[in-house]
């Protein structure tokens, strides 16, 4: 684990893998860097990959208070501390990415989850309920709000959950579920912000994701100067590492 220290004086942790022109693997909402250690490992055949933990996660601090241009300075201290050529963002990560709007030479994201048609209903005060929760020291209510309104699992299911050794890791990290929210605003399309992105922008989806997550992805591409879509199977909102690995690699280092 190396450290890299961002602009407000705020530690993030990081790991690099592999060898090769740097990738940087920006994660999405409840996650820790952890989650994506299997996908830093297939792709580090062909890239140095650098994952790091956002702030508030894991290995990483937290200065207060929070903003959004935060993260996106996060972001470029890492880029800078390790000269990484390309980004990947998943999921909400994609946020941080697109509106930190840094110099890599190519970049990609998994699934932007931009409602659009079809998509689940937004749950009502959902970023002031989150804060709510963790004002009020309770991040396990943080927690349930998002697994069950905002991704639709079946409450009986996030119970059985709360039973498991991995629930306490997920109450940690709750807190930066209103990071997340505030980093996707009302979840629109931000089709202006994407219209401005100069760098060439993949946008991949599992084809055994939700049609809305796909047309999410589709309608990225599409306002994207210089989007491309591509669509791969796997499982709802993720690619196995294999996967990725070719698809990064064949995007990246293509000419």
């Amino acid at each position: 684990m190396q450290k890299v220290v961002s602009k407000d004086g705020t530690e993030l942790a990081y790991d690099t893998y592999g060898s090769g022109p740097g990738l940087v693997l920006v994660a999405g909402g409840f996650t820790e860097r952890s989650r994506y250690v299997d996908d830093a490992k297939a792709l580090s055949s062909a890239f140095t990959v650098v994952n790091y933990d956002r702030r508030g996660r894991g290995d990483s601090g937290d200065t207060l208070p929070y903003a959004v241009e935060r993260e996106w300075e996060d972001l470029e201290a890492i880029r800078s501390a390790t000269g990484a050529q390309y980004a990947c963002a998943y999921s909400s990560g994609s946020m941080v990415l697109l509106q930190a709007g840094l110099p890599f030479e190519k970049q990609a994201m998994l699934e932007p989850p931009f409602r659009v048609d079809g998509a689940p209903q937004a749950p009502d005060r959902y970023i002031e309920r989150l804060q709510e929760f963790v004002d009020a020291g309770n991040p396990g209510g943080a927690a349930e709000l998002f697994m069950v309104e905002a991704v639709g699992q079946p409450k009986e299911a996030v119970d059985q959950i709360r039973q498991t050794p991995m629930w306490a890791g997920m109450e940690a990290i709750a807190h930066t579920l209103v990071y997340d929210g505030l980093q996707m605003g009302d979840s629109a399309v931000p089709r202006g912000l994407l219209a401005s992105v100069d760098v060439p922008t993949l946008a991949m989806y599992s084809n055994a994701s939700p049609d809305w997550l796909k047309d999410a992805a589709r309608q990225a591409a599409e306002a994207l100067p210089h989007g491309t879509l591509e669509g791969h199977d796997g499982t709802f909102h993720t690619l196995p590492p294999e996967t990725m690995a070719r698809v990064l690699t064949g995007y990246f280092l293509s000419a």
